[in-house]
């Protein structure tokens, strides 16, 4: 994400003889949206898309009945694990994005813009706050949470048998996608309405 964005952005800069300032885009670009975005994206592929097909597996399967037949709640048992493990990941994945957009804009500022490493970071930490890195994991967490929702709430809808569970698959993915592109809005409405 860093990489392109800082290609895309080269020539503007180069034209105004603002090369230092690619830190800044990418920096804040990354940190606030990017990054946080990105790992949605591919959260809701991998992870969204196998709670569904794992849960609806288990529906057809009457695995889910055999549990409910026991006594045990399918909710607290196969759900809430699940939300939680990909709340807690999704921060992690998020900084990991972080990192590798910056080192993407990095690469471009250093062989492209005539920056040294130094002067990248430099000017990067001139723009780019902790508050910026904070949005950016806050909002991840939101969009794990969300994801991890729709995709064992689909699953636990899923009927029929291996079309249903594709079908429900699929459904994760694009609900998921539209989901997190609604938070993302919102949250950003709200962190420039408090000023963050």
């Amino acid at each position: 994400g860093g990489f392109v964005s800082a290609l895309h952005a080269m020539p503007e800069l180069k034209a105004r003889g603002a090369n230092p300032y690619v830190a800044d885009l990418v920096g804040i670009a990354i940190t606030r949206e990017l990054a946080p975005l990105m790992t949605a994206i591919i959260m809701a592929g991998r992870s969204g898309a196998a709670y569904a097909a794992e849960l609806g597996t288990m529906h057809v399967s009457d695995e889910i009945d055999a549990l409910e037949t026991m006594g045990i709640s399918p909710i607290p048992y196969l759900v809430i694990p699940r939300i939680v493990a990909l709340a807690l990941v999704a921060p992690l994945l998020v900084l990991l994005a972080d990192v590798a957009g910056v080192l993407g804009g990095l690469t471009v500022g250093v062989y492209y813009l005539d920056l040294t490493v130094q002067g990248f970071f430099t000017e990067m930490q001139t723009m780019v706050v902790t508050s910026d890195i904070w949005t950016g994991l806050i909002k991840s967490v939101a969009f794990a949470v969300a994801i991890a929702i729709v995709g064992c709430q689909e699953g636990l809808a899923a009927r029929g048998a291996a079309a249903g569970v594709g079908r429900r698959t699929t459904a994760t993915v694009v609900v998921s996608l539209f989901t997190v592109v609604v938070i993302d809005s919102l949250l950003t409405i709200f962190f420039r309405a408090v000023g963050v």
